[in-house]
């Protein structure tokens, strides 16, 4: 099921190969929303925060494993792009021996520090105990999370986005059944929850490599693949720990945001958690937009096609800005209504908090389109510092905001966090993409990293 996004309709192709990764992102929500729908109806408002209060660290977690993953395979898209298959391999096997370091990295940095981590959070003393057992299971099971997102990576770098649609939504009804087990009838509370997530993701892992051995010749490898090669190591660092870092940039500024938030009670922090699990499932388009842009754009660069990566561009601005009016105008009008697939108990003493966050956040997805877009395209050319940049650009944002909400204990001011960290990065992003357009459309540039 390869795919050479070099040919055919811009439009088209960035349509066809974005829809099953949207459907996929989408299912991956249910990870975390099966978590905080059965525990919140299950266990109660309390756990619903509990679980909530650790949602910027997994998105820290997430952030590392996806971009580091993501990065140390744009490689093998240019390479497949440019008809390279022995290359191909071989940067398949770099990418999983770094990733392999990388994860095993995450696992033991974030156990030794949560425990310090929630507390400089804030974290409410009656949810401390239940955010931190989930958080450490969550941590425990990295390596099985990096497994699903590399060998996913390296299935759509071949221009197959099917495929890990298909584990990912086998993955999330067993994740869904495990939480009823665990939560309801073994009564396992939020370690239940944590524990359903982590079997899930790994179990999808699993069937990723399963169909990769019996299923993609092209990526059958041997002892060569996987021998050390420095100048190629080097590169697909230069890009992947750039897209790592920028995604954690993002979420320490919504580690800042949730700070400000946990200032103002658990009350709050489950009506916040309810609604951005509601905000989560929509901008999962954008998402989708942005990691097909990054495919498509490497293995347009891979084949010389630059004419075609502009016009990618243009196309997917497009479809993202159509999609903003569409989604803002349902979350703007019943989006508050869905707070009820959360928490049973007192729903109706969240929905106005509900409420504002949605119209805060839907009233800036044009420049959340841009984000994802122009980010993840130029990642795809090869760039991985201006990128970044971008990121420091959300940080700069969502601080500043975060502080002065904790400052007024404000909680509309923790809403608009991450508009302004869209606004400031959005902007940057588009001026970025003209000065790549301008200064390297007659370049070769197959296999370079840029700054």
């Amino acid at each position: 099921m390869e795919k050479n996004l070099a040919v055919g309709s811009p439009a088209k192709v960035i349509v066809n190969f974005t829809v099953p990764i949207f459907i996929g992102n989408v299912f991956q929500q249910f990870y975390n929303m099966a978590d905080t729908i059965i525990v919140g109806k299950f266990v109660g408002t309390g756990a619903l925060a509990a679980v909530g209060s650790t949602g910027t660290i997994t998105f820290l977690l997430w952030g590392l494993i996806m971009g580091a993953a993501a990065g140390f395979t744009v490689i093998t898209s240019q390479r497949f792009g440019a008809g390279d298959m022995d290359g191909m391999r071989k940067s398949v096997g770099s990418a999983a021996v770094l990733a392999l370091v990388f994860g095993a990295a995450i696992t033991v940095v974030s156990m030794l520090g949560m425990h310090r981590l929630l507390l400089f959070m804030n974290t409410p003393e009656d949810i401390f105990d239940g955010a931190y057992t989930y958080i450490m299971i969550f941590c425990g099971g990295i390596l099985a999370q990096m497994l699903y997102n590399l060998l996913s990576c390296i299935l759509r770098a071949l221009g197959n986005s099917r495929t890990p649609l298909y584990f990912l939504i086998l993955a999330a009804v067993l994740n869904i059944v495990l939480d009823l087990v665990f939560i309801v009838c073994l009564r396992m509370g939020v370690a239940g929850a944590a524990w359903a997530t982590v079997i899930s993701q790994g179990i999808s892992g699993l069937l990723c490599l399963i169909y990769i051995i019996r299923c993609v010749p092209a990526l059958h490898l041997n002892r060569y693949d996987f021998q050390p090669d420095g100048h190629l190591a080097r590169i697909q660092i230069s890009i992947g720990l750039p897209m790592a870092l920028q995604y954690s940039i993002t979420a320490i500024g919504s580690m800042m945001m949730q700070t400000s938030l946990n200032l103002l009670g658990s009350t709050m922090v489950a009506a916040f958690t309810a609604a951005s699990k509601i905000e989560q499932v929509i901008s999962q388009a954008y998402v989708a937009l942005g990691t097909t842009m990054s495919t498509y754009c490497a293995q347009n660069v891979g084949a010389g096609e630059i004419g075609r990566v502009r016009k990618g561009f243009g196309a997917a601005t497009i479809m993202g800005f159509l999609y903003a009016i569409a989604s803002a105008a349902l979350l703007m009008t019943v989006g508050k209504y869905m707070t009820y697939l959360f928490v049973s108990e007192d729903a109706a003493s969240l929905l106005d908090a509900v409420d504002l966050y949605l119209k805060c956040v839907s009233a800036f997805f044009i420049p959340l389109t841009l984000v994802n877009v122009y980010r993840n395209g130029m990642q795809g050319m090869g760039f991985g510092l201006l990128p970044m940049m971008a990121g420091v650009a959300e940080l700069v944002g969502r601080g500043v905001v975060a502080v002065a909400a904790a400052h007024f204990h404000s909680y509309f001011g923790v809403c608009m966090a991450s508009p302004a960290a869209w606004v400031l990065a959005g902007g940057l992003l588009i001026v970025m993409y003209y000065y790549v357009l301008n200064h390297y459309y007659h370049e070769p540039f197959l296999y370079r990293a840029r700054g």
